[in-house]
């Protein structure tokens, strides 16, 4: 669909770019709530340029755009290394849909798997997965009983600083999986946002760490750390910092992310945190916050954090943990332990249930959404493809090597990791069924997993032709480009 909005605000371009582009996503127009689909090319003078799937550019002012594209955008002009203009500031990507921007990698792969361009071997204990911007990767781990967040030149792999988030002496969450922290950082106007499982939160400068601010969520703002330890990573929106603390003084807090100071709490939804992440969701141009919670999938106001709807889910048990995906209208979310999916329609004044079925009972490997096909491992079910509007199962692939994992996808093709014996598996993105086009073995196993259940749980990042994979101390680039 066409945005419909008048010059000077649209410039139609004739011209066809033919490099430098990456793969389409939805662009959403904040006053409307209207979409996009296009490749992101440049920010310019406030101007971000996008070509438009059927060939051409459009021109749209920054302002004009939803907050979570905004965010994408003002990351993206970053120089990195070679010059691209990509970057990853936060958990599953600037739209938190976890889709690469990149393109022309490889379609196959070599019977050993992509070149190993280097190997970070103390990244601690965790199962962060990295924010990178620039020339930096972002992630976090405890080492010596401190969680700390660390930063590593994404060209070489070499620490460049780390920062201390707070005590971790595996205490206040259970360390059966493993210890360390769950959630990844968020990178925004030179400032990194990292939390621990036990709900120390901090706001660092990128250039060396050196602290801003700092909160804890169960001490300042009541929160009662889930019972295997905070999980969330944190979520930019603008000027402001969200998390979920939990608990009776309200479930979701915004923070001013430059001081840290309180803005608002949502004050009508009193749930204990979960494991999920927030999203951010323009419906008919009002912006809101979207988060799963035990029992229930609920939509907050961007504004004052005013509740604004919720849809029951009964069936969530023990944990819930995969991020809910926003598009066109209606939010999806899923639940492992047997619990499965469901879609619902947000754009009335009340949430509307779609559909909800067991096609998809994701534990927390993530589920992706590209061109109206839903990708994730469902437990039982191996790795599941099921459609976007009907909750219909369209195919499914299970055995050794693609029975439990994490999914990622850049340029056409799904990056999988299997959880259990850490190998890595490229396969097309497509309805028509599973295709696989390679595989490679992690080429070391971290003994930080040794005494414990947890398992290879970091889930994959590719950014400008580069993999980048992680197991606990273990952090590996590897190169994808054609």
């Amino acid at each position: 669909m066409k945005f419909q909005l008048s010059p000077p605000y649209f410039v139609f371009c004739i011209m066809l770019i033919c490099s430098g582009i990456v793969s389409a996503r939805t662009w959403t127009e904040s006053e409307t709530g209207r979409t996009l689909e296009g490749d992101f090319q440049s920010l310019a003078n406030d101007v971000v340029t996008i070509q438009r799937d059927g060939g051409g550019t459009v021109k749209i002012p920054l302002g004009r755009l939803s907050s979570a594209d905004q965010e994408l955008a003002k990351a993206a002009p970053t120089a990195a290394p070679g010059g691209s203009a990509a970057s990853w500031p936060t958990w599953r990507g600037a739209d938190r849909m976890d889709r690469s921007p990149d393109s022309g990698l490889l379609k196959s792969w070599p019977k050993d798997g992509p070149k190993l361009l280097w190997t970070f071997t103390d990244g601690g204990r965790g199962y962060s997965s990295p924010a990178i911007v620039g020339e930096h990767l972002y992630f976090t781990g405890t080492r010596d009983k401190e969680a700390e967040l660390i930063c590593l030149d994404r060209g070489t792999g070499k620490e460049l600083w780390s920062t201390e988030i707070g005590d971790d002496p595996g205490k206040g969450y259970n360390t059966g999986w493993g210890q360390g922290p769950r959630g990844g950082p968020t990178v925004s106007e030179g400032l990194v946002y990292a939390m621990s499982a036990n709900g120390a939160l901090i706001a660092v400068k990128t250039a060396d760490g050196s602290k801003v601010w700092s909160k804890q969520l169960v001490e300042d703002f009541g929160g009662e750390v889930p019972k295997w330890g905070y999980s969330e990573s944190p979520l930019v929106d603008g000027d402001k910092l969200l998390v979920t603390p939990g608990g009776d003084q309200g479930a979701i807090i915004a923070l001013d992310k430059k001081t840290g100071k309180t803005l608002w709490r949502s004050k009508d939804l009193t749930d204990g945190a979960e494991y999920s992440s927030l999203i951010i969701a323009e419906v008919k141009g009002k912006r809101q916050y979207v988060q799963l919670f035990m029992k229930k999938l609920a939509g907050i106001s961007a504004e004052d954090g005013a509740l604004l709807w919720t849809a029951d889910w009964p069936e969530g048990r023990t944990a819930v943990i995969p991020t809910p995906i926003y598009h066109d209208g209606k939010v999806y979310m899923t639940s492992g332990y047997g619990a499965g999916s469901m879609l619902v329609d947000i754009e009335g004044s009340k949430a509307k249930e779609v559909w909800k079925n067991k096609v998809m009972k994701n534990h927390h490997g993530g589920v992706l959404l590209v061109d109206g096909s839903l990708y994730g491992f469902s437990d039982g079910g191996g790795l599941t493809c099921q459609d976007f509007k009907t909750g219909e199962r369209i195919w499914n692939e299970k055995g050794e090597g693609i029975q439990k994992g994490a999914v990622h996808y850049a340029d056409g093709m799904l990056y999988g990791l299997d959880e259990h014996e850490g190998s890595v598996f490229l396969a097309e993105a497509s309805p028509k069924g599973y295709k696989e086009h390679g595989r490679f073995s992690l080429p070391k196993t971290t003994k930080l997993r040794e005494g414990t259940n947890g398992k290879v749980w970091t889930h994959p990042v590719v950014l400008d032709g580069h993999l980048y994979l992680r197991d606990q101390d273990l952090v590996l680039c590897y190169e994808v480009k054609k």
